[in-house]
């Protein structure tokens, strides 16, 4: 074939810029842009399929769990440009990810473009010259064993979601969503909210002294530890509950103000009894898998998972790193090498040790078993040499990752630990000391302890220090003192004692970091879900945040609890973490994937299976599901517009309604105790207030507090008793009761004019004139002098603003509303219209989208910037700036809303049409293996 070159697929246009710079001339490098094909969703199946086995979920359940794949709307050119360059090609190279989801993408290609060319697999885990031209002449062939984990994955899914979901919305709420995963995942999250819910705080009280051994300058800080022998409590010696569950002994109020007294004394001997000292030794940390990088990164970047992941495949594509999705802590002899060279180079030939450092993983998974993720290259490239090409948050991350990479292979922080101990007592009789007192002071001797390290030798801490999460009881931790030379038997003197009051605090949520650690540890997902797994719960509302923590809605309780009820299997967490290593099985070769989806979802002999379980859920009571009781008179009930509490007033009437109150949205599910429960019901209404008659009509202006805040109304006045007949006094005509009932209904129906108040204003100090002016708005500021057209200044769901026809302005304020004259009106018509630079100019632009074709432009619009291509617009998220859009995450932010958005009207004719020839079953395969290429 004259001319022919070989046709390089890879998912990401990012990555086939970097790939094509290495392979030269004889190869054309294209991008399928992520999945060509998925499942169909079942209402855009054939008619004639919709009503067979594949009908509920697009998945044949009775033969074989066969799934029925078309290829996207918004895919069809990149598939039509693919085999447009396919006919030109003399050999085909699939050069997506070596992970399932990349071998999957690989396996749809291969079966969409149905190559007549030799085929093979490349792979490679770091975009450089080397490892390229490596990957090239080391190719293999597809894992099908990989695709069959993938998929199994997919139509688990599936059948998960399709047959809980539904269960979810007719009993719970609409829209809801239940996932293998992250079922899992708000269960952890709501699980602990349940314990802050039932913990009780402890108090306990404890000393500190600070010592000094002749000079004020050499004073140090020293904590009671014990009181005549017996270890004083801290806060990790009482259960949740708020219970002892040792023998130390507890220092109350009175007992810490009496001990001070007493060992303030005089006469009073403070005396060094003993001094410890060892060597002090700390181990760097491995480097970075996928689950340690999330973590990290959301300590000391504040990133989250998801920005974490997006901003390290990018570092992966443009070449900086190694792939991001591992969950091994192995380097490569190349990074060691590296690593050390550089440790070296920067700090000394003795930072590094003797050695090589060789790291290995607990996990189990060999999934994506590739190397840690290290800078990419022999060499590596250090923080300092990028800053003029990497921004934001990739030069964050890259440090990150280089700091770590360099400091595992680094010598360990060495030093000495030195303990003192200093006996306080014996005391004189205290006769001021309280009868309550739970210890004894008279003649007890306090022991109080120093630590204090000193760092002879930084070794890694020179470059990399590993953060901590937030841990329970932070205050009991001992603290590290500066201590001067001590000898045994030394005397000291008391320069201050204080006593301390402490709390024990509840189990602190969850954050990020430490959710995907939590994950890790039980085995729920793999490296590439974490980041998912959050995102989908944040975006279902299942989760929000505040600052790092992660706060359960009411929803997730409800969800939770129904689950947990009559699903119980599906969000235990051994059972789910059992899934992922049966797939990590089906990944290696060694079970049959239709094998394990008969079992899911029929069952065995040993376990119900999904179907059963759905088949047999028996009577749900949606509102016990939905019910919380805070006190025997008080429930809280999580309704369609959201939580409120129920109470029944006792000296009602036995047939009044239930009393309702609203949860003020920021209570975060663990703030809602039984005593702030009565404090909200016992709150004096904000609404229902009446402040007047309008003038106008004698209607009377009412403020009262509706879903969506507080708000004033007209209401009409009480009718007085209809006459039988009434007297037209124009014509004479009589007018019949009924008419005149009629006349009365359609006046009621009449629907009254309302109107929110605006933001600045306090409903207890709202009046008649203000609510006046709030009822007729919008206002009229005036007529243009040239159009003659009327402006007004009115309020909107995006804010206040200026209309005059179909043009508009934004006013700055609410209060504006009532305050801009018709000049400052004018005024803000002469200005350019909010967004309108962007009709004629991009704050960014970039190459083409690989899908449509056509440029891709950054822009300012009324409701923030966006990311379009001219035909696709999307907007970018809050946490993200116009400053760190990059060409890639621009082509991904059009893709994923090309993949949200509705298909078009011809989509089921063109979709049937492309239905591929479906997968052979599992059982006729024989899986390749793996390379270690």
């Amino acid at each position: 074939m004259s001319g022919a070159k070989k046709l390089v697929i890879v998912e990401s246009p990012t990555k086939m810029k970097s790939i094509a710079q290495y392979l030269g001339e004889g190869y054309e490098v294209l991008s399928s842009v992520g999945h060509i094909r998925d499942l169909i969703e079942p209402k855009n199946l054939p008619a004639e399929l919709k009503k067979g086995s594949l009908g509920k979920f697009s998945v044949d359940v009775e033969h074989g769990f066969e799934p029925y794949y078309v290829v996207s709307d918004s895919k069809k050119k990149t598939v039509a440009d693919l085999k447009r360059a396919l006919k030109n090609a003399d050999e085909l190279l699939l050069a997506t990810d070596e992970d399932r989801e990349g071998e999957a993408i690989a396996w749809h290609l291969l079966q969409e473009l149905k190559p007549k060319v030799p085929v093979r697999r490349m792979v490679f885990h770091e975009i450089t010259k080397d490892a390229i031209q490596k990957a090239k002449d080391n190719t293999r062939e597809l894992d099908t064993a990989l695709v069959d984990a993938q998929e199994t994955r997919r139509i688990l899914d599936r059948l998960y979601g399709y047959e809980v979901s539904p269960v979810l919305w007719r009993k719970v709420g609409p829209g809801l969503s239940a996932g293998r995963v992250q079922s899992a995942a708000t269960r952890l999250v709501v699980d602990r909210e349940r314990e802050r819910l039932a913990f009780v705080a402890a108090g306990y009280w404890d000393l500190i002294g600070r010592f000094a051994s002749g000079e004020a300058a050499s004073a140090f800080e020293a904590r009671l530890v014990r009181l005549g022998g017996n270890r004083v409590a801290t806060g990790r010696d009482f259960d949740d509950s708020g219970k002892l569950k040792g023998s130390a002994v507890v220092l109350n109020e009175p007992a810490a103000h009496a001990l001070v007294t007493a060992l303030r004394a005089e006469g009073v001997n403070r005396t060094v009894s003993k001094v410890e000292s060892k060597p002090y030794s700390r181990r760097p940390a491995a480097p970075f898998t996928t689950s340690t990088l999330q973590q990290e990164s959301a300590r000391k970047l504040r990133l989250s998972a998801r920005d974490t992941m997006r901003v390290a495949q990018s570092l992966y594509e443009n070449g900086y790193i190694t792939y991001m999705r591992t969950d091994s802590v192995s380097l490569s002899q190349q990074a060691i090498t590296a690593a050390r060279a550089q440790a070296t180079a920067l700090y000394g030939a003795d930072s590094i040790p003797d050695k090589p450092r060789v790291y290995s993983g607990k996990s189990k998974n060999a999934q994506e078993a590739h190397e840690a993720i290290r800078p990419s290259g022999e060499v590596f490239r250090t923080p300092s040499e990028l800053q003029s090409v990497l921004r934001g948050s990739e030069f964050k991350l890259y440090d990150l990752i280089w700091k770590r990479t360099v400091a595992s292979q680094m010598a360990d922080a060495k030093g000495q630990t030195a303990t003192v101990t200093i006996e306080v007592g014996p005391t004189a009789t205290d006769a001021s000391a309280p009868a309550e007192a739970s210890v004894p002071i008279t003649g007890a001797i306090a022991e109080f302890t120093a630590s204090g390290t000193v760092i002879t030798f930084r070794g890694f801490l020179a470059a990399y220090e590993e953060s901590r999460d937030e841990e329970r009881n932070a205050d009991d931790a001992p603290g590290e003192a500066k201590l001067p030379p001590l000898t045994e038997g030394q005397a000291l003197t008391l320069a201050e004692l204080e006593a301390k009051g402490h709390e024990t605090s509840p189990p602190p949520r969850y954050t990020e970091a430490s959710l995907v650690k939590r994950l890790e540890e039980l085995g729920i997902g793999r490296p590439s879900t974490f980041a998912s797994i959050i995102s989908t719960i944040l975006d279902r509302g299942y989760v929000t945040q505040r600052g790092q923590a992660l706060v359960p809605s009411w929803i997730a309780f409800s969800v939770v609890r129904l689950l947990e009820e009559h699903f119980g299997d599906l969000v235990e967490y051994d059972f789910t973490a059992e899934m992922e290593d049966d797939l990590d099985r089906i990944a290696a070769g060694e079970a049959d994937r239709v094998d394990w989806l008969n079992g899911f979802y029929f069952g065995s002999e040993t376990h119900r299976g999904l179907r059963q379980v759905v088949d047999n859920l028996g009577d749900i009571d949606a509102r016990e599901i939905n019910s919380v009781v805070i006190a025997p008179d008080i429930t809280l009930r999580i309704g369609k517009y959201g939580p409120y509490l129920e109470t029944v007033d006792p000296d009602a009437e036995a047939d009044a309604p239930p009393r309702r109150v609203n949860l003020p949205t920021e209570l975060a599910p663990d703030e809602l105790t039984e005593a702030k429960a009565r404090e909200l019901i016992e709150a004096p209404v904000q609404g229902d207030r009446v402040l007047g008659e309008n003038p106008v009509n004698g209607k009377q202006v009412v403020l009262k507090d509706g879903r969506f805040g507080p708000y004033v109304t007209e209401v009409e006045p009480e009718p007085e008793a209809a006459p039988e007949a009434s007297v037209d006094a124009a014509t004479g005509e009589v007018i019949e009761p009924a008419k005149l009932k009629r006349a009365a209904k359609k006046v009621a129906a009449a629907k009254p004019r309302t109107a929110s108040l605006f933001k600045s204003m306090e409903p207890a100090e709202l009046d008649l004139e203000t609510a006046l002016k709030l009822l007729d708005l919008p206002r009229v500021v005036g007529a243009d002098p040239e159009s003659g057209d009327e402006i007004t200044a009115q309020n909107g769901r995006y804010g206040p603003y200026l209309k005059k026809g179909a043009d508009t302005r934004t006013l700055p304020s609410e209060d504006a509303i009532f305050e801009i004259d018709l000049d400052g009106a004018l005024a803000l018509y002469a200005q350019p219209k909010y967004g309108a630079r962007s009709a004629s100019s991009a704050l960014k632009e970039f190459e083409n989208d690989p899908v449509s074709g056509k440029p891709i432009k950054v822009k300012d619009g009324r409701f923030g910037p966006y990311v379009t291509d001219g035909t696709t617009n999307a907007t970018i998220p809050r946490a993200e700036s116009v400053e760190e859009i990059t060409f890639e995450r621009a082509v991904e932010l059009l893709q994923i809303k090309r993949d949200k958005g509705p298909a078009a009207p011809r989509a089921k004719r063109t979709t049937t049409a492309r239905t591929t020839t479906a997968k052979k079953a599992p059982a006729k395969k024989a899986p390749a293996k793996k390379s270690t290429s």
